[in-house]
């Protein structure tokens, strides 16, 4: 079965992103054309990028690199659940992306953005790294505005709108990432 992990890209304290994470990864749960796992940044354990050799070689020399290979290698495709930080990516999410190359490759990516502007500039910004990556990027989207999505008290609140648009995003990563299969190897 097609297997798609939900990575969550913030490891702030208090972070917005476990909750719209967790929602994600619970409409997920509800389909069955595909297998999703929820995948934390903050549970990697991943220091600054510390591998000598580049990622494109593959070879890895640390036991933490070595697990996050074999994580991301077991996956067909990809929802970034990802915060906008300075109108572009956050930086430990970056730094995880960073470690690997051939993992990435062939596969398919979407991504549920949120902040102030929905964090489609954040999304924009990965859709760079992700052409880089040979993915294969999906056009639907799901942006959540803190001024539509989320409460006053931070809280997150997703509208049938941001509802229906994930729907449309898990279309088209697993249609991708079956498409890409044969590519893979």
């Amino acid at each position: 079965m097609t297997r798609i992990a939900i990575v969550l890209g913030s490891t702030r304290p208090h972070r917005t992103g476990k909750a719209v994470a967790d929602w994600v990864y619970e409409q997920a749960s509800q389909r069955t054309d595909a297998e999703f796992e929820l995948v934390d940044i903050a549970d990697q354990n991943l220091p600054l990028l510390d591998e000598p050799t580049p990622p494109a070689m593959g070879q890895y020399e640390h036991e933490h690199t070595k697990a996050w290979a074999q994580k991301i290698a077991s996956f067909d495709g990809f929802v970034f659940v990802t915060p906008e930080y300075n109108h572009s990516v956050p930086g430990a999410m970056k730094n995880a992306v960073d470690y690997l190359y051939a993992e990435w490759n062939n596969k398919s990516i979407g991504f549920v953005s949120y902040g102030s502007a929905g964090g489609t500039r954040a999304v924009e910004a990965w859709r760079l790294v992700a052409a880089e990556l040979q993915m294969a990027d999906v056009r639907a989207q799901v942006f959540l505005p803190f001024s539509a999505e989320f409460g006053e008290d931070s809280s997150f609140r997703p509208s049938d709108g941001a509802t229906e648009g994930l729907g449309g995003v898990f279309d088209q990563v697993i249609a991708w990432a079956e498409a890409l299969k044969p590519l893979r190897g």
